[in-house]
């Protein structure tokens, strides 16, 4: 009897453990590649950086760039889809926020932890406005190159931009009008989301 549950707690224990099984299946990287251009202008596609996933869930190159234009492939251990394409100044910020996610921050203090690198000049940011779009679905199908319920909005990083530099307002008021969040601040940036379909 000793011997029978010994193996079926051993054989579920294996199952649990089999990355065959795991609910996050590693994604292959052409199709992870695939997937993370869509957030991209079309003529930045084929040259940008990609940084994807590999077999542990870590972050990992999976192409170099040639242009300015980085690309985060979707997390395979989330639901939904979630890709983001952003100029490669503001690649600094975007790192040390990953890194801090991966020892288990919260989004508030890495946004602390962010900013105060950038006010000491530990963490460079970009001098000039700098591109971000953030693409969100419910799938991709790599064979099709298409995302189901596709919903794409707009940001452009201008760090310590505030209302008065700008004159945009600092809420959003309606599809597509620009508004600046966390004004005054190293993550200041500028909004522009459609309406949704």
């Amino acid at each position: 009897m000793k011997a029978v549950l010994l193996t079926s707690l051993l054989g579920l224990l294996l199952l649990h453990c089999n990355p065959a099984t795991s609910s996050a299946q590693m994604v292959p990287a052409a199709d992870q590649i695939a997937g993370a251009v869509q957030a991209a202008p079309e003529d930045l596609r084929d040259g940008a950086r990609v940084i994807g996933f590999d077999a542990n869930g870590a972050y990992t190159d999976l192409r170099v760039g040639e242009n300015e234009l980085v690309c985060l492939a979707d997390d395979p251990s989330r639901d939904g889809f979630n890709v983001a394409c952003y100029h490669a100044s503001i690649e600094p910020f975007m790192a040390m926020g990953r890194e801090l996610r991966a020892q288990g921050m919260d989004n508030q203090t890495v946004r602390t932890r962010r900013y105060a690198a950038a006010d000491s000049g530990e963490l460079p940011m970009p001098e000039t406005p700098a591109a971000l779009y953030v693409l969100t679905g419910d799938s991709f199908d790599a064979a099709t190159g298409t995302v189901e319920n596709r919903f794409l909005r707009y940001v452009i990083y201008t760090p310590y931009a505030t209302a008065e530099s700008t004159g945009l307002a600092t809420s959003p008021a309606g599809p597509l009008q620009p508004w600046l969040m966390y004004p005054g601040t190293a993550g200041a940036h500028v909004m522009i989301t459609p309406a949704r379909d």
